[in-house]
């Protein structure tokens, strides 16, 4: 394969696999979200809508995913990376840390949807907790993209 095939490749690779993670994730947190919208309705009290926050923030590695994808593509149009195997590595490496931050992601805001609705307090705390896992998701991409020069 050549170099340019690779780098396309792993472009292509990073936003596949951040955007897997970002389904993962918000598969987590949405469910945990309904099960608490669930016991609210139970209760008799009211369904906070803030709980989608919780839901939804995984999606961002998505965009991260796209953003690092579009700038390999132009690296490589460019030609100013000449071994496509790095891309493909970056790709890789970056498109997984980007999953598994939305995963994480998902398991955070799982819990503050769960501990939200059944307190009704520590909002700020709960969404602090979900921005440092996203946190690794702009690490990779920022970093990635430093990297290609």
């Amino acid at each position: 394969m050549d170099a340019q095939t690779l780098g396309f490749l792993g472009a292509g690779l990073v936003m596949g696999i951040a955007a897997l993670g970002s389904a993962v994730g918000i598969g987590i947190a949405g469910s945990a979200t309904i099960g608490a919208w669930k016991r609210c309705y139970k209760a008799n009290k009211p369904a906070p809508m803030t709980l989608l926050t919780f839901a939804g923030a995984p999606l961002t590695q998505t965009f991260y995913g796209f953003i690092l994808m579009q700038q390999m593509k132009n690296a490589v149009s460019a030609g100013t990376v000449a071994n496509g195997g790095i891309l493909l590595g970056f790709g890789i490496g970056s498109g997984l840390a980007m999953a598994f931050s939305a995963v994480a992601q998902g398991k955070a805001g799982a819990a503050g949807a769960d501990a939200l609705s059944e307190t009704g307090k520590g909002f700020a705390n709960y969404i602090a907790v979900v921005g440092i896992c996203e946190t690794v998701a702009l690490f990779a991409m920022v970093l990635s993209m430093t990297s290609l020069g």
